[in-house]
């Protein structure tokens, strides 16, 4: 019986500690997905709002390295893309604007506190900030 006490003890108190060090180093990182299909497409294009500052007529959809926009077969293809960097799904719902649904999924990734950038794929504006420094 004691055995058994001091067993489940040391259990809860390395589970608490190993909680209490997650919670310590991690946070949680939030964006958003907006796709609009394309004209004449079944194809979407997907912007990313992660919090950013930008201004009215600014694009902020997710580019390649070459600064090309990445058209996307469906908002669950974006998805997948998204899941390359370990960000995970959280909700999904659909506003209309004019005659064009505009698809809105929420997304979140874990990460560090001392983590810097790496887990948001390149948007056109970083793109063309990236560029003008070079």
């Amino acid at each position: 019986m004691k055995k058994s006490f001091l067993t489940l003890f040391l259990i809860s108190t390395i589970s608490a500690a190993l909680f209490a060090q997650h919670q310590d180093s991690t946070s949680w990182a939030y964006a958003e997905l907006l796709g609009y299909k394309k004209f004449l497409s079944q194809k979407v294009l997907v912007e990313i709002d992660f919090g950013q500052a930008s201004k009215f007529f600014q694009n902020d959809l997710i580019v390649d390295e070459n600064g090309k926009a990445i058209t996307f077969n469906s908002m669950v293809d974006a998805m997948n893309y998204m899941g390359k960097f370990n960000w995970e799904f959280v909700q999904a719902y659909i506003v209309t604007e004019g005659n064009q649904n505009v698809y809105h999924w929420l997304m979140k990734r874990a990460v560090k506190l001392d983590e810097k950038g790496g887990y948001i794929p390149l948007t056109h504006k970083e793109y063309k900030n990236a560029k003008a420094k070079f």
